[in-house]
């Protein structure tokens, strides 16, 4: 039996000064968590004890549709340069070098090791679909940790990885996971949602996020409550409404206007009396790319183009580049390009690359809302002047159109035509169809049924151990504290004599807590010497879903239970009181 006066629970009255967001104040509060240093954190025994029921629920779940692999957290430095990702990831990797001078990382993910293994492993059809994963940490080198465990620097991570032979096969495995995530979350007792995703550094054609919404989410997710659409902000799209065009103005060709001083999208629409949604937001770039082998880097000038009143979405503009980083052209690129200064940039007069591969010359993606437009208002490559009657693919070619721009809450969902929520939410799952990126750059390979060499496609799948806590600790938590699900709270019920002196109540107290623990409950007696309102407010913090009061109703036989999430209070009898918590068990 566990005994409160036995275990090292450290509550505080108070939260750390730099806790923002309710979970890392309440986690600490509550002695699960202790900072280490900047988003290094230890588990305590309250935390550690949810982390297991959380990791126990995983790898169940897990083990019904792959196989557990333990890999090195250490990684050579070729297998990086392999896929291509040594340079890709950045700061965000933490590298570090042996006695020998050899290069190394620290895993943040493992689709290099896992694919280094199938690379030197399987050889034929017969030996694939193959899904594995693992449990264990892993590192970024976060720029600012924050939010307790919600961007940290080391952390616990369910990663799996599916090797098959085509994308018939991949889209079962990743249908498995699709369903094993659902089932961990939905007994992880998360009310989550699922939306189409951004793929970002790890690459691939598809991508679903779980999510939990909470405030203290970074990831935006753009929802409609009447169809269920549902996308992450990097990958959300709606429905515009139709703009009317302006009239062409003089005899309709490109017609140079005078604009002093006037640089700003609402500036000039003010000035020549016009909606921002008929002017052209001209936005420069530099797409900067090393070569692996050389090392020697390489920059183009990327032009992007939207309507006025749209912001331009980043990941959707990586992805317009096939990943590659991109940054904003400095003053002089910029005059070297336009032969103007900023604030008067339009895509008349510069001849622009008729594709990506077109290397010689600067690329102009274009987002969609301007596709079909006509008359619309841009800069004029010339200090104080912009043009009128700007056409686009009458007046400049483009190199290619995009989903290029933000969308904006009360836009029409893409499906229905209500109107769309943005909110923020936590993402404490991910799965990627990564397609054949690094299988086909590490070389893996196998045998098809007609003995051709073919390379398997990848997916990729993680779930974040700690996001799982913190997102059910931001769902259900009070200004008191806090309470989880009864299958990853440290202990399921909390029984809590009112005064320990009296020997009728701790007899009883024990007498219960043994009934409950021995009909396979999780139990903690708190059996210190304190007054009841200290007791009842520890019962509020840390996060136990039950609270048994046995006090002075025992002389009637009846105990007070106390559901923390509803501060609900029912007597139930001494006699009766496995039965109760039983039927609770079985209607959840």
């Amino acid at each position: 039996m566990h005994r409160w006066s036995e275990l090292f629970i450290p509550t505080l009255r108070e939260a750390p000064a730099d806790a923002e967001v309710a979970s890392h104040k309440l986690l600490v509060r509550a002695g699960y968590i202790r900072q280490l240093a900047a988003g290094i954190y230890s588990y305590l025994f309250l935390g550690q004890r949810s982390f297991n029921k959380v990791v126990a629920i995983v790898r169940q779940e897990m083990d019904k549709i792959g196989q557990e692999f333990l890999l090195p957290a250490l990684h050579p430095r070729d297998i990086w340069e392999a896929s291509g990702r040594w340079a890709v990831m950045g700061d965000n990797l933490f590298r570090l070098k042996d006695r020998k001078g050899a290069d190394l990382c620290l895993g943040m993910t493992e689709e290099e090791v896992m694919t280094e293994i199938a690379r030197k492993e399987l050889r034929s059809y017969k030996q694939l679909p193959q899904i594995w994963y693992q449990i264990a940490p892993k590192f970024r080198d976060e720029p600012r940790p924050r939010s307790g465990l919600l961007r940290v620097r080391e952390f616990l991570m369910k990663d799996s990885y599916s090797f098959d032979l085509d994308a018939a096969g991949l889209d079962v495995s990743y249908k498995k996971h699709y369903d094993a995530y659902c089932r961990i979350f939905d007994r992880c007792g998360l009310k989550y949602v699922v939306i189409e995703a951004y793929s970002g550094a790890m690459g691939g054609s598809e991508s679903h996020e779980f999510a939990v919404y909470s405030a203290a989410g970074e990831d935006q997710v753009v929802s409609c409550e009447h169809c269920h659409y549902a996308a992450n902000l990097e990958k959300a799209t709606s429905k515009l409404e139709p703009v009317e065009d302006l009239p062409p103005a003089g005899d309709g060709k490109p017609l140079r206007v005078h604009t002093p001083g006037l640089k700003t999208i609402e500036e000039v629409a003010r000035y020549l009396g016009v909606s921002p949604r008929n002017k052209i937001k001209t936005l420069a770039y530099v797409s900067e790319e090393k070569d692996a082998k050389s090392g020697r880097a390489t920059s183009r000038p990327i032009v992007v183009l939207l309507r006025g009143d749209h912001q331009l979405n980043e990941a959707k503009f990586a992805s317009a580049l096939g990943g590659a980083p991109a940054r904003p052209m400095q003053e002089e690129e910029i005059q070297q390009l336009f032969r103007s200064p900023a604030g008067f940039l339009g895509p008349v007069g510069v001849v622009w690359a008729s594709s990506l591969q077109d290397g010689d010359r600067p690329v102009l993606l274009v987002d969609h809302a301007l596709e079909g437009r006509r008359n619309l208002i841009s800069g004029a490559n010339q200090p104080d002047y912009h043009l009128k009657n700007i056409t686009p693919g009458r007046d400049f070619q483009a190199t290619g159109y995009a989903d290029l721009r933000s969308v904006t809450a009360g836009e029409a969902c893409p499906k229905c035509g209500c109107a769309l929520a943005i909110n923020q939410a936590v993402e404490v799952g991910h799965i990627f169809k990564l397609g054949y990126k690094y299988s086909e750059s590490m070389g893996a390979r196998v045998l098809d049924r007609n003995g051709r060499e073919v390379v398997p496609i990848m997916g990729s799948y993680g779930i974040g151990i700690e996001r799982i806590l913190t997102a059910a600790v931001e769902q259900s938590h009070d200004e008191h504290g806090f309470w989880l699900p009864p299958q990853i709270a440290p202990f399921a019920i909390l029984v809590t004599p009112t005064n320990t002196s009296e020997e009728r109540l701790l007899h009883t107290a024990r007498e219960v807590s043994e009934r409950l623990e021995a009909a396979g409950f999780d139990v903690l007696l708190d059996d210190r010497d304190e007054r009841p309102g200290v007791k009842f407010k520890d019962a509020d913090l840390v996060g136990i879903p039950f609270r048994v009061t046995v006090g002075k109703k025992v002389t009637e036989g009846m105990l007070e239970v106390v559901h923390r999430s509803t501060r609900e209070n029912k007597d139930v009898t001494i006699a009766a009181i496995g039965e109760y918590f039983e039927a609770l068990r079985l209607a959840h």
